[in-house]
């Protein structure tokens, strides 16, 4: 992962706190040639039109915001600039926060995007009014969501699919460890990788009559998964010691294992399906992303293309 420009999403709604501006000052460190660019979207309904005021106020009012803004950005980035870091700003104006953000993305062509990772409601999951959902969808570029700003990036661990059950193209599990590790070797961090796999519940499975032996089918299911796994740390160099592998569901046993290893960054990937679908099922992501601890990077396959953007 070749880092030479970051773009860090700034929380409108926040004067003081800016987790992800506390992770780009961290990553200047381990990269003093990158520049950044600090992009806010703001939006007031109560500014976009009315019958109280005239759209000449309207607007004046709008562009004084929007100066606020800016002044803002240029405070945050005055001590990444103080050590000599090129650091552009931008302030938009509009209601499809995660819209105008793709859109920032598509124009500006970043290496990652850095921002603040949210706590949301099932409702707003479900009903897709979110942004950090929609940019696990749609972001083209590695998207780092930043959970813990403080802590320092000691340990990060790469989770892979080598079964490919998630439906993701063979290559991205490669392009996730590698991305882990160039990370690794960057900020001096241990690396380790973790799949995880889970078999029919036992009442399931005899339940529906799939299964006589359930000892034999679960020994059998983790001996596939474990093959697969070692077959594919033997061919991307990876230690015994860098491997894990973990039985149950992702979203409670990565998070757990997050917690007890230290992992201070989670690398995995995510490719976009329908929204249909997406509200329905999600995706492994997504349903990580409330209870994984630790900071994550998502990671798109090779060639992804945003269906959400206009032909």
């Amino acid at each position: 992962m070749n880092i030479q420009h970051i773009m860090v999403v700034i929380d409108p709604t926040s004067e003081n706190e800016q987790p992800c501006m506390r992770r780009a000052e961290q990553l200047a460190g381990h990269y003093p040639h990158a520049r950044f660019t600090l992009f806010v979207c703001d939006y007031i309904p109560e500014l976009e039109g009315g019958l109280l005021f005239s759209n000449d106020l309207l607007a004046e009012a709008r562009n004084k915001l929007l100066g606020h803004r800016e002044e803002y950005l240029d405070r945050l980035a005055a001590p990444l600039r103080a050590r000599g870091h090129i650091v552009n700003t931008t302030a938009v104006w509009g209601k499809r926060f995660e819209r105008h953000i793709l859109r920032a993305v598509h124009e500006q062509q970043p290496d990652a995007v850095l921002k603040t990772g949210q706590r949301h409601s099932l409702l707003k999951r479900l009903v897709l009014s979110n942004s950090d959902w929609f940019l696990i969808r749609y972001c083209p570029v590695p998207l780092w969501l930043v959970k813990q700003p403080d802590a320092p990036l000691q340990h990060i661990c790469a989770s892979v699919d080598p079964l490919h059950e998630s439906d993701k193209p063979a290559a991205l599990d490669h392009k996730i460890l590698d991305t882990a590790r160039k990370l690794a070797a960057e900020v001096a961090a241990r690396l380790s990788a973790v799949h995880c796999y889970n078999p029919l519940p036992h009442t399931l499975a005899f339940d529906t009559g799939l299964v006589a032996d359930y000892d034999g089918y679960a020994a059998d299911v983790r001996r596939q998964h474990a093959d697969a796994f070692s077959a594919f740390a033997a061919a991307s160099a990876l230690s015994e010691e860098q491997q894990h592998l973990l039985t149950g569901y992702p979203e409670q046993a990565i998070p757990q294992f997050a917690a007890d290893k230290g992992v201070n960054l989670l690398v995995m990937g995510a490719i976009s399906r329908s929204r249909i679908e997406s509200a329905l099922i999600g995706h492994t992501a997504e349903r990580l992303l409330e209870d994984v601890p630790c900071d994550m990077l998502i990671i798109k396959p090779d060639g992804f293309e945003d269906p959400s953007r206009p032909a």
